[in-house]
């Protein structure tokens, strides 16, 4: 058995992006993807699941070289939730399991690895969720035991739904780096980003 996963949900259809898929937009030159696949291959110890479904082939041209397994959520454009299970199921067994977006440009190891410090440090036998007063952020660590519990409700599978039906089972971990709590949806997104991370001449 494996110590960490990471399941990378990279089957979106972008829509409020246009007809850019975000995840392939570079950011300081490399394609968004892989950034955040290359920072969970860094850390984790299994290989990174990566879920694919719109634009799958040039995804996957974008990962090339790196130590993941793909899975093909065929109905992708349905929503993230069938992605999710797509990606528990796939991925190796492992004490903690991250699912991560792959539009979170300012992941990398470090937080990673705060974010599995705090699990650790908390009830491990609960889902951890970083938070910013009453913002969600993303990654997700889930505790092996819980997978099947996450894919149990057919109508509703996947994270969300689960962890607002059962606060009780959630490690809500406070945290202020942006890291945890910035995605790309739209071009302004995407700019403001891009004027932030931009080397000072």
């Amino acid at each position: 058995m494996y110590d960490t996963a990471a399941i990378v949900l990279a089957a979106g259809l972008s829509r409020r992006m246009g007809a850019v898929n975000k995840l392939l937009i570079e950011i300081n030159g490399i394609p968004m993807i892989r950034a955040t696949v290359s920072a969970c291959a860094e850390f984790c110890d299994a290989p990174v699941t990566v879920v694919t479904g719109h634009q799958a082939h040039e995804i996957k041209e974008a990962l090339d070289g790196l130590d993941v397994r793909f899975v093909h959520n065929p109905d992708f454009a349905s929503g993230q939730a069938g992605s999710v299970v797509a990606g528990l199921m796939a991925a190796p067994e492992a004490r903690a399991t991250l699912v991560v977006l792959g539009d979170q440009p300012l992941l990398d190891c470090a937080a990673l690895e705060r974010l599995l410090e705090a699990h650790r440090a908390g009830d491990q036998t609960r889902i951890t969720i970083p938070v910013n007063g009453a913002d969600r952020g993303n990654p997700l660590v889930i505790p092996l035991a819980l997978k099947p519990s996450l894919m149990a409700d057919k109508a509703n599978p996947g994270c969300r739904r689960f962890t607002l039906d059962h606060p009780e089972m959630v490690n809500r971990v406070e945290f202020t780096d942006p890291a945890y709590f910035i995605d790309l949806d739209t071009p302004d997104d995407v700019r403001s980003l891009q004027k932030a991370v931009a080397p000072k001449g």
